[in-house]
């Protein structure tokens, strides 16, 4: 382990960064808000447009490359054997990048644009046209968009990394296109990186943390206080650091495959047991409107409308998939050698999308069904007791409920510890010099644990004493700088699709920028 040691341009950064949010927000939290809300509202007005463009150009690549000469490339070389089974790698996938987001979202958020569609739709709440509006809407946040932000990256650094050699840095997925020259700037590169992941990860723990206290909510009676919610960051942190600990073959891999597979028995139960013939009707209906609207509701900005609606929804989801990305492209990337570059798509964006797809039928269709045709009032729950309830709220109605909760708990957490395993264990990776193709690609334990307090600290801040608006506010201070990185490192794929056998001989990729 002599030749890894800490990166001090990127660990100090981002450290400091964060060190000095949490006092701030200590010290006066009011200014705090207010100096973070205003950055947040800038961010929000003047690049929308760039968030919906790009993540959209995203998906269009990866459809490109799909099909192009580069598809069948070997991440790794011709001789590279895979670092885990077709079985184990998508489970990892889909459960370091969707986690619980999809758990907690797919019942609360339908109810939002099925009970207050945007303004400038004209779309009357309640209304048939608003839950076709809302179905429609899960599948653009939560299917193909989302899993291109990360797959595009991913593929970017894994095959910068095994095929041509270079360093364990996001500034690698730069360097096809900039040459050598870019390692000038590769701290400042990954040290943003850092922070845009941090923020992001310490808003997911977040969200994850009020789901988990909702969960104990309902056993121990009362309110989610600091304290309830300072008690679970501290176990989940506390477990997915050891499980770091144990790598990533051990720990991650057998939590991962446990818990897709208990995704899977909730989602078939859910379906067999909730209206079922009403969430099938309503979901191929509104997976055609989805297609058809596809391009419009992409590209909504509610400018012309001077419509927020945007900017909370799908602007913001698309802050916080670039967010995740840079550093999400380091451990997609690194645990797909030995797969071609079609099967790592189809592991990273086409299978977890599908996935998503059947997931809002069933949860989505079922949270609409419960509103609309019952008196059980979701939206009302959502509103008076938070978004942490409405998951539990539904599972009651079901039939097993007292054995569901529990097992919809131990499932919330396991994807909360899945995923902040695998981000700290690329966190930890970024801040060490000297990882290499051929290395084991483990930083330590001790750079796992730092990290994982930090977040959990992060995290416990923002949601006991800002709430999810401070967490919202981080994921997109945090998206900007990755958006930039992510569309500019998209320009090594461009020079790829020209000259596919740089992939395959590297020495000759470096004549080919000469000669250009």
């Amino acid at each position: 382990m002599s030749h890894q040691s800490l990166r001090p341009l990127v660990f100090w950064p981002t450290f400091f960064i964060l060190l000095g949010a949490v006092i701030a927000s200590y010290v006066d939290m009011e200014a705090f808000l207010a100096a973070a809300g205003h950055l947040n509202d800038a961010i929000l007005e003047n690049f929308s447009w760039l968030f919906s463009l790009g993540s959209l150009y995203l998906l269009g690549m990866a459809v490109i490359v799909y099909f192009s000469p580069i598809g069948r490339i070997r991440i790794g070389g011709a001789s590279a054997t895979p670092l885990l089974s077709p079985f184990r790698w998508f489970s990892i996938t889909l459960c370091t990048t969707l986690a619980v987001g999809v758990l907690f979202w797919t019942t609360a958020e339908p109810l939002y644009h099925f009970m207050s569609p945007p303004s400038s739709s004209a779309l009357e709440a309640g209304s048939s046209e608003a839950m076709i509006f809302s179905m429609s809407t899960m599948f653009l946040h939560w299917s193909f968009t989302p899993y291109a932000i990360y797959a595009v990256p991913a593929l970017i650094f894994a095959l910068s990394f095994y095929n041509l050699r270079l360093r364990f840095s996001i500034s690698s997925m730069l360097e096809p296109m900039f040459g050598p020259r870019i390692k000038r700037y590769s701290g400042l590169i990954d040290a943003i990186s850092l922070y845009a992941l941090v923020a992001g990860m310490a808003s997911s723990l977040g969200t994850g943390a009020l789901t988990l206290t909702g969960g104990v909510n309902q056993y121990l009676g009362g309110e989610t206080t600091p304290l309830r919610l300072g008690v679970v960051v501290a176990i989940i942190v506390t477990t997915f650091v050891l499980s770091a600990a144990s790598g990533l073959q051990k720990g991650i891999a057998r939590l991962s495959s446990l818990n897709a597979l208990l995704l899977l028995a909730l989602g078939i139960f859910s379906f067999v047991v909730g209206p079922t013939i009403f969430s099938l009707g309503l979901g191929v209906e509104s997976f055609g409107v989805f297609l058809d609207n596809f391009m419009t509701k992409s590209l909504f900005t509610g400018t012309a409308g001077d419509d927020q609606w945007p900017q909370w929804w799908s602007i913001f989801y698309w802050a916080v998939w670039f967010a995740w990305a840079p550093v999400a492209a380091l451990f997609l990337g690194k645990i797909s050698r030995g797969y071609t570059v079609r099967e790592f798509l189809r592991i990273n964006l086409l299978y977890p999308a599908l996935f998503a797809c059947v997931w809002i039928v069933i949860f989505s269709g079922t949270a609409l069904y419960y509103q609309a045709h019952t008196d059980i009032g979701l939206y009302a729950v959502l509103n008076d007791q938070g978004v942490e309830n409405v998951l539990y709220t539904l599972f009651r109605e079901l039939p097993l409920s007292t054995f569901l909760i529990p097992v919809l708990l131990f499932i919330a957490f396991i994807s909360y510890v899945t995923a902040a395993d695998s981000q700290t264990d690329a966190i930890g990776n970024l801040c060490t010099r000297g990882l290499t193709a051929d290395s084991d690609l483990n930083a330590g334990l001790t750079m796992k644990v730092v990290w994982g307090v930090i977040v959990g600290l992060v995290a416990w801040v923002m949601v006991s004493f800002i709430g999810i608006d401070g967490v919202k506010m981080l994921s997109n201070l945090g998206g900007l700088p990755a958006l930039a990185i992510v569309l500019v490192a998209t320009g090594s794929l461009w020079v790829w699709l020209k000259h596919p056998e740089s992939l395959t001989h590297p020495s000759q990729s470096t004549s080919h920028k000469r000669a250009s």
